[in-house]
């Protein structure tokens, strides 16, 4: 399986960075046009007994979506995740809605469609399910914010 982070070296990030030993380390997959993520939480990661803290979930679907935003950008050049230039993205907007508490000891899956690419920006919806049942839903715009093809250290400043 090739996860989208694989393909990320340095990323230190909370949600999704493989270097941050107490983060999330979420791995994002391709499931035809859907990108998916399964995750399963701890103890620290509770709001209530038992229930996943709300700003956990939001970061799970913000960090999935970041780097289903970089895999699709790829996909849609027809080009290897780990070919150049490489792309990273960060949250432009991140609305979510919860629909039911989420289950801290529950799987945990993330679903991720792309909606529209445009430019530097990409457009995505996520829902998320515990134990099959989806508990939220999400609307996404990612804003690609390094191209290692560009000057100044791919960092794009607008």
């Amino acid at each position: 399986m090739k996860y989208f982070q694989d393909y990320m070296p340095g990323n230190i990030c909370f949600g999704c960075g493989k270097s941050h030993e107490d983060g999330l380390n979420i791995m994002s997959y391709w499931d035809g046009d859907e990108a998916v993520c399964q995750w399963t939480s701890q103890d620290k990661f509770q709001g209530w007994k038992n229930l996943l803290n709300g700003g956990i979930l939001a970061s799970l679907v913000d960090c999935h979506c970041m780097c289903t935003s970089m895999a699709a950008a790829y996909r849609n050049e027809g080009r290897a995740l780990d070919s150049q230039p490489e792309y990273r993205y960060a949250t432009g907007t991140l609305t979510v809605k919860y629909l039911k508490p989420t289950l801290n000891d529950a799987q945990i899956e993330l679903r991720a469609k792309v909606t529209e690419i445009k430019g530097r920006k990409t457009v995505l919806t996520c829902d998320v399910f515990a134990n099959g049942e989806k508990t939220a839903e999400a609307n996404v715009v990612a804003l690609r914010v390094f191209d290692s093809s560009k000057a100044d250290n791919g960092l794009f400043s607008e």
